[in-house]
Formats: C-alpha cells, structure tokens, sequence
C-alpha cells in the first residue's frame, strides 16, 4: 500500500497540476511633492510624467479544490524594495488571505531612478537630508505603498481561475555594458572611451529577452512577464516621476493585445549594464531620428517586438497542468570586509565634505549623499572590530513553472554571475530576476580588481565571494526541484 501510495505521489508530480491564475494593478505614484530616488543628489519632483504601478500576477497549482502550491509575483516600478515594504505587505496580506504562504509573495524593482525615496529613518543609510515641510515623507510613503499593494494582491488572489502558460525566448539589444577597462587595469562606471587607454567593457552583455504568457480558461492572454537584463533608468537623472521604458512597453502591448493584459517587467541579473549607449552614439542617433523615435521609443520597439516575435512562436504550445514548486530560503553570505586603507580614505573624504556642509548647509542637497555614503564604510569597519567575519542575511526563491526556472536575489548583481546560473541550470529556460530586495551591487573578482563606483566597497555590502556562493545556492535550489 505505501509503494502504491509512493509511486502515485511520483506520477503526479511529474505530470502537474491544473493552473490557477489571477491578476492585478496597483497605482503607487506617490503624493506630490516628492524626494526622487536613485541619486546621491537630493531631487524633488512636482509632476509625474506617468503613473507608478505595481503589477501582479498570482499562481496556484490545484489538484482537484486541493491547494497545491501559491506564488505572487509583485513588479515595482521603483528603485528597490527595502526589507520594510515586504514586511509591511506580508503583515498586511496574511490575515486577508490565511491560507496563503505570504513568504511566497515576491516584491522586485524595475529601478527606475525616478521613483520616491522610500527609506524610514530606520534604514541602514539614508542618502538624502529630505526637508521635513511641503514635501512627501518616506514613512508616508511606505503606508501608501504597503496598502495599494496589499489591496491589490487580494484582488489578485481573488481574481484567480484556470488558466494555461508558456514561455518564450528572443533577443533584444537594450543592454549595454557600463563599465570600461583602461591599459592600467583600473576601471570606471561610463567611463571614456574615446581615448587611447581605452581597452574593453569588462564583461558580458546579456540581450535575451525571457517571456512568460499566461491566458485565462477562454484563451484571452490576460499576463505577460517580461524579463530584461538591464535596469529602467533611461530617464534617471529627470526631475518627475517617471517609470521609465516600462511604462511605454506596457502601453504598447496593451495597444495590441488589450487594456486588460497584465504586463510585469522584470530586471535580469544586470549590475554591470544599463540602456545607456557608451560608443556609436551618433550612429544609433542618426537611426532614431531618421525613425523619430526618442531613446525610450528605441528601448520600447525593441522589447515590444521580442515579446511580439516570442509570442508568434509560443501562442500554440499552452499548458494548463504545469509543475509549480516554490521554494524560499534565507541564506547568509559573508559581507566585504572593509579594509584598512578602504576605512582611511572613506573616513578623510567623510569628514571633508561634513566639514563643508556645515560651512555651508545649502551644500547639503549635492553633498549629502557624499557624507553618508563613505561614513557608512566608517561604521563598518569599526563593527569589524568586534566581529571580523561579519555575515549578511538574504532571502532567495527558486520557482519552477513547468520548463522554466525563476529565481531571485535582493542585489544589483552582475551579469556574469547570472550567466553563471543559467548556464549550469538543469531548467531548460531561467529567469534571474534582480533587485527583490533592497539592492547594492554585487561584483565580480574582475570588477574589484578594477575598481570604480559599483565595484568598490562603499557599493557592496557582499563581495565576489558571496556572489558564488548566492550562484552555487540558487543552482541547488533549481535542480533540487528538476
């Protein structure tokens, strides 16, 4: 009786599970005026130039009115997702929904750098001396924020029936490696390169375009998720709220599919790119203009037509009884140490530019920033005192959706170690999906060695090291489930 038991639980795990779906869209533009993010420069904006939205798309797996497995999957456009705005959600969510796992809702950020701060005087660094009059607090906010989202995954959980999915793979040109190599070995963030000591961008460029397609039971498609391996910040040193490229790709796929489609962005693992064009510039500029196009209309044709082409060839090969296995792990991973010389040269530069504000406190909007960010390596380095192996603590998810694996991590991590992921995976397809969580980059051995904003250690709080063993965990997690 136990074999017969055993071999059929095996059968039906194999075979899956009938597909539930529903979706949902929360508006969280926040009340104007508002503290932009995303610069070390304080920046208020008066207007929104689009909406904020919070787009999801709850997943269940059923066997017969038997919950199997539950995953939300929450996109932001924002710059990341403090560990305060997943709580409040989950607090907010679980007595509205008691049957849901609410660590299996999923918050991530498109990055967009023109979206409100959302840091609590609670937060480990906060760059920006906000004014405490005639401006949108951060706290403020965060209750904004935590409600329309929670509200919005109810509806969603509601909202779910039979449904069927696929994914897709194509290709679009979007991101570009920021950071140039130089004959001296050291390395910048959108350096120069039109100079002799220019060598190389230091790593990979990922243009895949990852794609899920969810339909209802009639064969509406009512959700895509789209996986691009390049932050939204086209846009990012405006003034006004702004989603950047997203809002246009959902616009436009809207316009062809429907206003009710559901469209997610998410970021692949891209702590290394950005839209940004680093050569060729007049080029690609002669092309749009010729085409009149604007560099997000460039970004948008091209992910709209990858979703476009991936769809053509998957509409057909629908599933509604897929495999879906959540899994959520808190892993620890060892933080950068903070070297002596490192804690020296953040200390001088700390207390130069404090020493300037308080000469002149209208310095503060541009220098603020500044202070805080080589300070904060100040108090690491004297924690380390007292514990010279510091750890850090950070949630990963692993789903498989039928073929394809998702999984996700709280940093800017580079493009090499996503590629790392995807290419040991036993999925036939993955989406590494960045930025479901509070963000800091997270660099390669290569980009140390090089140095340079985004490399250094006042942009990490993990280094290389920690970047392998979150690749070698994920890899465990993903073929544990295969």
């Amino acid at each position: 009786m136990v074999l017969i038991f055993l071999l059929f639980s095996s059968v039906s795990a194999i075979c899956g599970n009938d597909l539930y779906v529903g979706t949902a869209e929360a508006n969280i533009t926040p009340d104007l005026p508002v503290a932009l993010n995303g610069q070390f420069y304080l920046r208020i904006a008066h207007t929104a130039r689009t909406p904020l939205l919070a787009n999801i798309v709850a997943i269940e797996s059923r066997d017969g009115e038997r919950s199997l497995e539950q995953t939300i999957f929450v996109s932001c456009d924002l710059v990341s997702i403090p560990q305060i705005l997943t709580d409040l959600v989950r607090k907010q969510v679980q007595p509205q929904i008691p049957e849901l796992n609410v660590k299996k809702i999923i918050l991530s950020a498109t990055h967009t750098h023109t979206s409100p701060v959302m840091e609590s005087d609670f937060s480990e660094i906060i760059l920006y001396d906000i004014p405490k009059q005639g401006v949108s607090q951060p706290n403020d906010y965060q209750q904004l924020f935590a409600k329309r989202v929670t509200e919005a995954i109810v509806k969603a959980w509601i909202a779910r029936k039979p449904g069927s999915v696929t994914w897709g793979l194509t290709s679009a040109t979007i991101a570009h490696n920021r950071r140039v190599v130089y004959t001296d070995g050291t390395a910048k963030m959108y350096g120069n390169t039109n100079l002799p000591e220019f060598q190389n961008f230091e790593g990979y460029e990922d243009h895949d375009v990852n794609t899920l397609f969810f339909w209802n039971k009639t064969g509406k498609l009512i959700a895509t998720s789209i996986e691009v391996p390049c932050p939204a910040q086209e846009v990012e040193k405006d003034t006004v709220i702004d989603a950047d490229y997203w809002h246009s790709v959902r616009v436009s796929l809207k316009k062809r599919f429907g206003s009710g489609l559901l469209v997610m962005g998410w970021i692949g693992a891209a702590g290394d790119q950005s839209p940004h064009l680093m050569y060729r510039r007049g080029a690609e500029e002669r092309m749009r203009n010729l085409d009149k196009l604007s560099r997000v209309d460039a970004i948008t044709k091209r992910i709209v037509h990858a979703v476009g082409e991936a769809y053509e060839t998957v509409k057909n090969d629908r599933h509604t009884d897929v495999i879906l296995t959540h899994k959520v792990e808190m892993i620890t991973l060892p933080m950068r140490i903070v070297t002596e010389a490192e804690y020296k040269d953040s200390k001088s530069v700390s207390d130069e530019t404090a020493a300037q504000i308080a000469a002149n406190p209208k310095a503060s909007e541009k220098m603020y920033g500044k202070m805080v960010w080589f300070g904060n390596i100040v108090k690491r380095y004297e924690m380390q005192k007292t514990n010279p192996n510091p750890t850090y603590d950070t949630e990963i998810h692993v789903i498989r959706l039928g073929d394809v694996a998702v999984c996700t991590n709280q940093f800017e991590l580079f493009t090499d170690f996503g590629i790392r992921i995807q290419a040991r995976s036993k999925a036939l397809q993955n989406f590494v999906v960045q930025l479901a969580g509070p963000g800091t980059y997270l660099p390669t051995t290569k980009a140390v060695g090089g140095g340079g904003y985004s490399a250094v250690c006042q942009s990490n709080l993990v280094g290389p090291e920690g970047g392998q063993m979150l690749v070698e965990k994920t890899l465990e997690l993903i073929n544990s489930v295969w």
